[in-house]
């Protein structure tokens, strides 16, 4: 069964027809909100998770400049506009468009196809070859260390400036230490050994959720904030729920990480937490 986080950005009027709608749609948890402040703000607690964001078309006039933020920085966050003004109308840069959300379920049925959608991509991206190379490098790497320090290396190969991974050593408080990096001297040299509470790092460990960053945004990588580096993506390190770690993926000139480059560092981040988890039981 398909579990969905879903955040519901919508008029205050029109929050109790919604919920009534969708609260009894099995493996749907629903958080709703009224403002675009406010929807910034819950994607940005780490404390907090969204896989699919519904947004009212008429909530706000910078309802689309909202959109076109949140595809950047959240580049696998599913967006679905609901519009029930409109007879027709295109997406835009969401997912998918709404216009009759409770007619036969319209909305339930437009979010369960794009999430199914997304399980597929990532099982069509998993022959890819820089994929298959890395699971034969991982299948005789030796160890925690030696698997952690495959995958950073294989991240790297796939066109980064520097690549880090964090291991969560602790849960509470969370400590995230350094394990493995690859990239110039230089930079690994004042890289953080350890990540702190209010970084990226923590943010996708904390929350599950992968994150694109440039040096203008919050929660970030130091490097990245400082200019030291352009642009990062951050993606957890997950199997079976359990999150062992993150990966950063750096380059070096702004706005050059995308969706597609996230999606294969999930891939890899993927295999590396299977093949942790099995580590871990040795």
């Amino acid at each position: 069964m398909i579990r969905v986080s879903m955040l519901l950005a919508i008029k205050p009027d029109d929050a109790s027809r919604f919920y009534q709608n969708l609260v009894n749609q099995e493996g749907f948890t629903l958080n709703i909100v009224h403002t675009i402040a406010d929807t910034r703000a819950v994607l940005a607690d780490r404390n907090q998770h969204a896989d699919v964001l519904v947004i009212d078309n008429n909530l706000d006039e910078t309802v689309f400049a909202l959109v076109s933020e949140l595809r950047h920085s959240y580049p696998r966050l599913l967006i679905v506009l609901v519009d029930e003004e409109a007879d027709f109308g295109m997406p835009g840069q969401a997912d998918d468009l709404s216009t009759d959300p409770f007619k036969n379920d319209d909305l339930v049925r437009r979010i369960t196809r794009l999430m199914s959608e997304r399980r597929m991509e990532t099982l069509r991206s998993d022959s890819l070859p820089a994929v298959r190379n890395f699971a034969k490098k991982l299948r005789t790497a030796t160890g925690m260390i030696g698997k952690q320090q495959v995958a950073v290396e294989s991240c790297f190969e796939m066109g980064y400036d520097y690549v880090a991974y964090y291991h969560k050593d602790a849960e509470t408080p969370l400590r995230l230490t350094l394990r493995a990096q690859m990239g110039p001297n230089a930079i690994q040299a004042v890289a953080p050994k350890e990540a702190t509470a209010d970084d990226l790092m923590s943010w996708v460990q904390l929350n599950g959720q992968s994150r694109i960053a440039g040096p203008e945004d919050r929660p970030n990588h130091p490097l990245v904030a400082r200019g030291r580096l352009g642009a990062i993506g951050c993606v957890p390190v997950m199997f079976n729920g359990v999150t062992y770690g993150v990966m950063s993926a750096c380059r070096e000139r702004p706005g050059s990480i995308t969706q597609e480059n996230v999606l294969m560092l999930e891939l890899i981040s993927s295999q590396l937490a299977a093949a942790l988890s099995k580590e871990s039981k040795i």
